[in-house]
């Protein structure tokens, strides 16, 4: 003898009958087996959607991230621009700086009154004196 649990429409309840039939135990067995298999699937089903939610918001979170990221990137290029052409622009000047000291360097070099010879005779090793 088996026992039928079920819900009793008019009254709401479980209620409990018992049934004669082996058949038809072990036909509510296997319904208790699904039922029990389709409650699993449904809670699967809510914690899946749960966590397609979770990843849709980590994916949100990850494309403000990159975007911002870009931004950044974008700014940091013009920056390193900018300083480039700063660098170039240092460049040219300390090139016409240099070149402008070394001409005036060299003008005076060629003013200058070169050096007589009757200096010292030690100045002057090729004179063939001895001191």
């Amino acid at each position: 003898m088996a026992l039928l649990s079920g819900l009793d429409p008019k009254q709401g309840l479980y209620v409990a009958t018992q049934v004669n039939s082996p058949a038809l135990g072990q036909s509510l067995a296997r319904l208790r087996a699904a039922l029990g298999g389709l409650e699993s699937a449904a809670d699967r089903r809510l914690k899946a959607a749960g966590s397609t939610d979770t990843l849709a918001a980590e994916l949100a979170l990850m494309q403000d991230d990159r975007a911002r990221l870009a931004g950044e990137l974008d700014a940091a290029m013009a920056r390193a621009e900018r300083l480039a052409q700063a660098n170039r622009e240092v460049d040219k000047r300390l090139t016409t700086v240099t070149r402008s000291i070394k001409k005036v360097l060299g003008d005076e070099k060629s003013t200058e009154k070169p050096a007589s010879s009757e200096g010292h005779p030690s100045d002057n090793p090729a004179s063939g004196s001895l001191a």
